[in-house]
């Protein structure tokens, strides 16, 4: 049995054990999460669950904060699926079979009455938490016709090229049915609702929930469709202002300091990796929340970039988040004083610091 087979196999025997009560599928908000949510939820469904719901955790949430306990608690839910948002050891809300499938290295480990973790981080190469989530959704029953939700938060999450050479048994068939650039298309609508100011992915989520394929996300004229596009045109100008910021170095790291609602910083990073190919890659954003310095770290060279943000991080409070994501693509959220302490210690002077 393969790594992904086994997976599904033991999500199956989990799922089979969730109360009467409706299952909740929380997500992330980026393509690779909003395509598991839907693919979870519509394979729950087909399962046998009249109704599944789900929600999509943004901006400044998270499923282990008492707001959301004290939201999900309300829904008397029969069982709660976590897809895209990490791992960690405290209950989201005891007595609830939980399930958390994800990719992200983690955080900490819950026990065995807390959660059960369907975690790809070890695998290798390591899967989307969709295609995770497609895994669980195959032993759940019929799900071949869903396989383009995990091309999504592939493409979303590890580029064109980086889906197809790490998964082709995914990607080939899926070429075959839907274009490249289709797949490309859908991933940069998905992915722009929750980089534009209000931060809203609700209707991308709408659109995964229902659509047919990726077709129905780039031609459609449903007005969730609309919606999307109206989105990538805002986060477009705000990331066409950002690329005019030129770098500025500090030993191995180069830092590109942008101001926007928008979150545009992991994109900015992203953009210079071709050009400072040597370098760490830090885009960092001072307004995209109140108090808080959001910034994504990328990099062609370094190959493990939790280890190296980790290795330079500053004294971190409560409210700090820090060298989070991927080995490949990782950032954080931290207090403006933390932020100044961290870029002053990499040996940045004071345009690198947030007012």
């Amino acid at each position: 049995m393969t790594a992904l087979a086994a997976h599904g196999a033991a999500f199956a025997g989990l799922a089979a054990r969730f109360g009467p009560g409706t299952p909740v599928v929380l997500c992330h908000d980026d393509a690779d999460g909003l395509s598991a949510g839907a693919l979870l939820a519509r394979a729950l469904t087909r399962a046998g669950h009249s109704e599944t719901r789900v929600r999509v955790i943004g901006r400044g949430e998270s499923p282990w904060s008492a707001a959301l306990r004290d939201e999900l608690a309300a829904q008397t839910p029969g069982g709660l699926v976590v897809a895209d948002l990490g791992v960690e050891a405290e209950p989201i809300l005891p007595g609830v079979p939980t399930v958390l499938v994800d990719h992200h290295v983690p955080r900490s480990w819950p026990e065995a009455d807390a959660a059960t973790v369907i975690s790809g981080h070890a695998d290798a190469p390591i899967p989307t938490t969709s295609l995770l989530a497609l895994a669980c959704a195959t032993a759940l029953g019929r799900a071949d016709d869903l396989a383009w939700l995990a091309g999504i938060g592939l493409v979303g999450d590890l580029g064109e090229r980086g889906a197809s050479s790490d998964f082709p048994e995914i990607m080939g068939p899926l070429r075959k049915s839907y274009t490249a650039k289709a797949l490309r298309e859908a991933v940069s609508l998905v992915n722009a609702p929750r980089r534009t100011a209000s931060g809203d992915a609700r209707a991308a989520l709408a659109l995964l929930l229902r659509a047919s394929g990726p077709a129905e996300i780039v031609t459609g004229t449903a007005p969730e469709a609309e919606a999307l596009r109206e989105a990538r045109s805002e986060v477009k100008a705000a990331l066409d202002a950002a690329r005019r910021i030129p770098p500025l170095f500090a030993g191995p790291v180069a830092l590109i300091r942008c101001d926007s609602p928008c979150q545009i910083h992991p994109l900015v990073a992203q953009s210079w990796t071709g050009r400072l190919r040597r370098q760490v890659v830090i885009g960092a954003n001072a307004s995209f929340r109140a108090g808080f310095v959001h910034f994504a770290a990328r990099s062609a060279s370094e190959p493990d970039l939790i280890t190296f943000l980790r290795d330079r991080a500053p004294p971190l409070g409560p409210d700090d988040q820090f060298a989070q994501g991927h080995r490949r693509a990782t950032g954080g959220q931290v207090r403006v004083e933390t932020w100044n302490r961290f870029v002053t210690d990499l040996g940045f002077g004071p345009e690198a610091r947030a007012p």
